[in-house]
């Protein structure tokens, strides 16, 4: 999955640099907020597809949404943080934190929102945070409790970071990280919205 992001985006540069015209490059930028409609669709079967997902809800109750909490004040602290070394302003770096690794989906928000540049920004973080995700999950798991080693992967332990989690972890553990997933695919778009209405951008 990251070898075809990475690849996609080289393939983008050059057909955005030599190959497509103008007109082109504007009608598929428009085409974003479908897409934008397709990829909250399919966050909502795979919602409805995890029987396991409902059922840990029933057993763990409000306990179960701990470390997704946990991972969206992290990033979103993170996000603040980082506003204060690099020159970005809070709100942007905020909401590239809260892409929570989810790559595609909040570059095309974040970039209706703000511009191409932070758009791109969004992208490669939140790429590298996927990345990271598959470097540390093994380390993590063997040297903390192997439930924080859901949280370096943000969104991707639902999907892209799942076999690396049951590789090093447990079932248990890989069905809390389907649900983590679930929930921070869920708040990805709502975190990055409600950032720019709070700066009075959105």
């Amino acid at each position: 999955m990251v070898y075809i992001a990475i690849i996609s985006l080289i393939l983008g540069i050059i057909c955005g640099q030599w190959i497509l015209n103008e007109q082109w490059i504007l009608f598929l930028t428009n085409q974003s907020e479908y897409v934008l409609y397709i990829l909250l669709l399919s966050v909502g079967i795979s919602v409805g597809l995890n029987k396991q997902v409902f059922q840990k809800i029933k057993e763990y109750h409000l306990k179960i949404l701990l470390i997704p909490m946990g991972t969206i004040m992290g990033s979103l602290i993170g996000g603040l943080v980082t506003s204060l070394i690099i020159d970005f302003t809070w709100y942007d770096s905020m909401a590239v934190a809260a892409g929570l690794g989810w790559y595609s989906l909040s570059a095309v928000m974040i970039q209706d929102l703000a511009g191409i540049q932070v758009g791109t920004v969004a992208f490669m973080s939140n790429l590298m945070r996927e990345i990271i995700a598959f470097i540390t999950i093994p380390y993590v798991a063997r040297t903390f409790n192997k439930y924080t080693a859901i949280a370096p992967a943000g969104a991707t332990s639902e999907d892209t970071s799942l076999p690396m989690l049951i590789k090093y972890t447990n079932e248990e553990v890989a069905v809390m990280a389907i649900f983590h997933g679930l929930i921070c695919s869920v708040m990805v778009p709502i975190l990055i919205k409600y950032i720019y209405v709070f700066s009075n951008k959105g």
